[in-house]
This record gives C-alpha cells, structure tokens and sequence, in this order.
C-alpha cells in the first residue's frame, strides 16, 4: 500500500483523514502494519460470486427452523392496520388518547426523573417492587383478588404473558381447551407450541362448562369469564365452580384473561375467577391497554406461587425486563389514587359512548339487527339479522369505501358454521376511541351500506 503522505497528496484530502482510514482498515483485519514496513494487504480476498440472477433466494431450500418456527410459520396472524386510516374506525382493543391522563403522567413522570440513582442498571425480572405491591393493593380493591406481591410479574402487555404461558405450560403432545370464539391472538400463541386446539363452544354466559373435554392430555384452559371475548358473557359462579373443579380432577392450569374487567356497566365489576379459586390452579392476567393505552405495553401476571421462579427465569431470558421509568410512573399514579379516580372516569366516558352506540342501532337499524355483549367492556358484537356470515368481507369492504371500519366476528370462530346461512353476519364494533357524534354517524353510514343489501 503507498504511504500515507503520498496516498494524501495523491487523493488531494488531509494526512489524518488517510491515517484514520488506515486505523480501520487494520482494526477490521483488512491491512497488516509493523515497525518501518509499509502497510500490506493481510491476505488476498475472495472476491464475491456474481448472482447468476435477481432470483437467487427463490432457488434456495426453505429455512431450516425448529419446531416452534415451523409451527410459527404455518399460522395466518391479525393483519395490521390498514396503512390508509378511516374517519370512523370501529376497532376494538383502541381506546380515545383523549382519555389518557397525560398531567398526571407528566408530572409523575417528571418527579420520578428526578429521583433517577446515581447509576442505571438492570432490576429483577419480574418487575419494579413498587409496582408489584401496587398491583397487589390494587387488584385487591377493585377486582376483589387476594395475593402476594411476590406472585406478581409485570411483562410487557397481556400478549406477552400469553404467550409465556404457552411456553412454559404446553408442548405438541398436549391439548388445551380455548373459547370458540374467542381472542384469535391467544389462539395463535397457544398453537405455536404444537399443542391441540380443544375448541369449546360458549353462549350468552360465556364458556359452556358442559363441553369441558375429558381428554387425559388436556394441560390448559384459556378463559375470559369476565366478559368473554368476543361476544360478552359474563361467566356465572354455578360454571365458575365447574371451572375450577375440572382444572382440579385434571391437574390443568386455568389462564384468566381479564382484558377489561374494570369496565361494568350499572353495577360494580365481577370479581376475577382467581379470586375463589382455592386450589392455586388460576393463573390471572392483567393489563393497562384498556384503562391507559396499549401503546403503553404494561401489563402483569398473578401466578400460582409453584410457577412463580419459572415464569421470572422465562421473562429474564425474554427481554430482562419491562421499561423501569414506566413502571415506577404507574406505581407512583396507583399509589397517589390518581389511578382509580381515572378508571372511575373512564368509566363513566365509555358508558355515554355505550349508550349512544345502543340508541344509533335501535334507530338506524332497527329490527334488522341486535346487538349482544353489552353490559361490560369496551365493545360490543352487532348481528346484522338479514345477512349472512359470508357477506362480511363484502360489508367490510363497502364500509370501507364511505370510510367507515368495522370489523367481522368468523375470523375468531376455531370451528366454521355447519353450513350456509347458520349465522348472520356479526361485527365486533368497539367505541372506546370514537367521540359520541362518531359513533352515531358511523352507525348511520352502517345501516345506510345494509340497507342497500335489503334493497
């Protein structure tokens, strides 16, 4: 290689640029440089063999992957949102950013910034312990569960406490009874282990306990008996105890998945399953997606104390931990009671919208429609009487078109209609992000796209 004078001199640019380009060079095992030589090529290199075509990957054997992967790979997931928003957007899961307490989060934001250590490192596993003692406290005023801060685990949203769940409790030999319908992201998560879909039907109170299966291999039951996902059943005790009793004589774990379970309309909200079970068998999932945002990516797990040191070994293997600053913000919110008094509020907010969203559908729609799920949570399933399951992509996609979204319910059935016709069209539409004149324009624009079906 010339020298670093005359390679400079010769470029036209500065010695020290040439020297640090050098440096590099030699750093990245490119050139050799020793007392009084000049600089050396370290080895010759291979050149790179042209493509033989813009193709190349097409050629190639499929990717050698383990069994999770395959499984992973041969599964249709939610589609995304579409890149081209709509005015009115009946999603469920969002919830109005106007409703998040962006003073009070600021401000504790802000004093716990002021609180940092001298020095930043990782914390346990299993979440910040200011945190955990205040979900304790909390879950035990509002969702009437009793526990340890110890059994609590923050992760990161109620998806990653699914799928560790999965994980850590079933394997492709094993089955595991799941809702139908029901959450299809919990679904997935579950049949990404291999295991078995067991899918038990549900009706108006939610999981029917008289199909619980008698299969010897059975290790999990996923539930939502607040307010069942997506249709809205609120699980009585008479099949609470039949829950718990299965989970029992069969020694399999029951996951409660309480999405939004502080949202009850007229009363005060049911108490969680794993609140009367006195077997330890009730693994409880909690979240801030509904009360806060899902943007927020906080959520916790109340465990059986013999899952509690797998669970916090899974989770450090995972992602160490869940966001410090973030978790210490919410303790400091909950334990302040600014919290609850924005749940009261929300609550409250949601059920004007629920309201207005019952009163559009009974003056738009009329006798062409019902509307089911309604006494909880943050949406509702609306049954469009004249038309059937298989004209819901087409109504999607004419809401669309006067850019209004709604969304269908046969995606989250695991087993399809027996035929034909055996169920109308159903559309999950959530109201907690849309203003009350949203909901009942969108509802207008819905009832217009189904009137010209009748027509």
């Amino acid at each position: 290689m010339p020298s670093t004078r005359a390679l400079a001199i010769e470029l036209g640019v500065s010695r020290t640029t040439i020297t640090a380009a050098y440096e590099q060079l030699v750093a990245e095992g490119f050139l050799v440089t020793s007392m009084g030589r000049a600089a050396r090529v370290a080895a010759p290199l291979a050149a790179s063999a042209p493509p033989t075509s813009h193709n190349t990957s097409r050629n190639r054997p499929p990717p050698l992957l383990s069994e999770f992967g395959r499984c992973v790979a041969g599964l249709t997931l939610p589609g995304l949102p579409p890149v081209e928003p709509v005015a009115i957007d009946f999603r469920y899961g969002a919830v109005a950013s106007r409703d998040f307490p962006s003073l009070a989060w600021r401000r504790a934001y802000q004093a716990e910034m002021l609180h940092q250590p001298r020095s930043i490192c990782y914390i346990a596993p299993e979440g910040d312990d200011a945190l955990r003692r205040a979900v304790q406290g909390y879950l035990a005023r509002a969702r009437g569960l009793s526990c340890d801060a110890g059994q609590v685990v923050v992760v990161h949203g109620s998806q990653q406490a699914i799928d560790l769940c999965a994980r850590l409790l079933l394997g492709p030999e094993d089955t595991f009874v799941f809702e139908d319908p029901g959450y299809l992201m919990a679904r997935r998560c579950f049949e990404a282990t291999g295991a078995r879909l067991l899918a038990t039907p549900v009706d108006e109170h939610g999981l029917n306990t008289a199909h619980l299966p008698t299969d010897s291999r059975v290790r999990l039951a996923y539930v939502t008996p607040s307010h069942q996902f997506p249709l809205g059943g609120v699980l009585p005790v008479g099949r609470r105890m039949e829950l718990l009793q299965w989970a029992q004589r069969r020694q399999a774990w029951i996951v409660e998945d309480d999405y939004d379970g502080e949202f009850r309309y007229g009363q005060r909200p049911i108490d969680a399953l794993r609140s009367i079970d006195v077997d330890d068998r009730v693994i409880y999932i909690g979240t801030f997606s509904k009360t806060l945002s899902p943007q927020l990516r906080l959520g916790y797990l109340v465990l059986p104390a013999d899952l509690v040191s797998v669970f916090r070994q899974t989770k450090q293997l995972a992602d160490r931990h869940a966001p410090v600053l973030d978790q210490r913000v919410l303790a400091s919110l909950i334990d302040s009671g600014v919290y609850e008094r924005h749940v009261r509020r929300v609550r409250r907010e949601n059920e004007q919208r629920r309201a207005v969203l019952l009163d559009a559908v009974a003056r738009h729609l009329g006798a062409n429609a019902c509307i089911t799920g309604t006494a909880a949570g943050l949406h509702a399933v609306l049954w469009l009487l004249g038309l059937r399951s298989e004209d819901e992509p087409a109504l999607v996609a004419a809401c669309r078109g006067e850019d209004v979204g709604v969304y269908p319910v046969s995606p989250l059935f695991a087993k399809p209609s027996s035929g034909p016709g055996t169920r109308p069209a159903g559309m999950i539409m959530g109201y907690a992000g849309l203003t009350q004149q949203e909901i009942e324009r969108g509802i207008r624009i819905l009832a217009a796209v189904v009137g010209r079906w009748h027509s």
